[in-house]
């Protein structure tokens, strides 16, 4: 009998083990994959200055043998943009249409060693100077020179609509010699090489280093004093701009106080210059 009722009593156990609910645990959900991190922002383009030049004016405007503009004028416009977080984009002018092109908005400065001078201010404005040197006479070596008479007869080819020419119809046309304008300073030296020309008027550091110092410069030098009048070649070299864009000029005028204090000024005259371009 005990063993019946152990045995009766061992089926209901496991009878009631069989029937009884097994508790599965829940599935873990798998942890969501982590979001990708967001793309940084592309920077912001900077606003673009379109900048005039006359890339025939070496060392101070002038184009690399890949065509790229280069020269000390376009450093320091390199410079001036880095200060006011703007674009430099050049665009190749004429020289005698350099303010009606930027009258017009075809670009919105000129840099491009134009001299600030009373005449021009009337209808452009321009920044403070960043540099000013003088201009030369430039004729054949061994021209007998005692004064500007003795260039009568004379044919001077200048860069047309600049201050050398103003000075040669103001001085050497009296004196006797016959003044040639032309559209680009490169231009005078070519003719002057073929002898359709006795001369120049030119800035003294550009007819060096565009002139004198090359093969095709051979035999020609400076005559009379340094020119350097005010009425005729102003106060030094600005960036011209319109009258209207005061915000402008006042960026530039102090970006070219900051270039002339932090070392990037002396750093790019160094480049092209052996002497103190910034003149007094």
């Amino acid at each position: 009998m005990k063993h019946l009722l152990l045995t009766l009593s061992l089926i209901g156990a496991a009878t009631l083990v069989a029937c009884g609910k097994t508790e599965t645990p829940a599935p873990v959900a798998a942890p969501a994959p982590a979001a990708a991190p967001a793309a940084a922002p592309a920077p912001a383009e900077m606003p673009e200055l379109k900048v005039a030049i006359d890339p025939t004016y070496e060392p101070f405007t002038f184009k690399t043998a890949d065509g790229k503009p280069t020269g000390f004028d376009v450093d320091i416009a390199e410079a001036l943009c880095n200060e006011i977080k703007r674009k430099c984009t050049y665009v190749e002018q004429v020289w005698d249409s350099m303010i009606p092109g930027l009258q017009a908005k075809k670009y919105d400065v000129i840099v491009s060693s134009m001299s600030i001078t009373e005449e021009r201010q009337q209808v452009v404005d321009f920044t403070d100077k960043y540099y000013f040197t003088p201009s030369r006479i430039v004729v054949k070596t061994g021209t007998p020179f005692t004064d500007l008479a003795s260039l009568k007869g004379k044919k001077i080819g200048v860069l047309k609509g600049s201050t050398q020419e103003k000075y040669a119809m103001g001085e050497l046309k009296p004196a006797g010699a016959s003044i040639v304008p032309y559209e680009a300073q490169d231009q005078v030296y070519l003719d002057i090489k073929s002898g359709r020309l006795d001369g120049t008027v030119a800035d003294q550091v550009e007819v060096n280093g565009g002139f004198l110092s090359k093969p095709e410069g051979a035999g020609y030098g400076f005559v009379g004093p340094v020119l350097n009048e005010t009425k005729y070649f102003g106060t030094g070299v600005g960036v011209a701009l319109r009258k209207e864009d005061t915000a402008l000029k006042d960026q530039l005028n102090t970006a070219i106080k900051a270039i002339r204090g932090n070392g990037v000024y002396e750093t790019v005259s160094k480049k092209y210059f052996d002497f103190d371009v910034y003149g007094n």
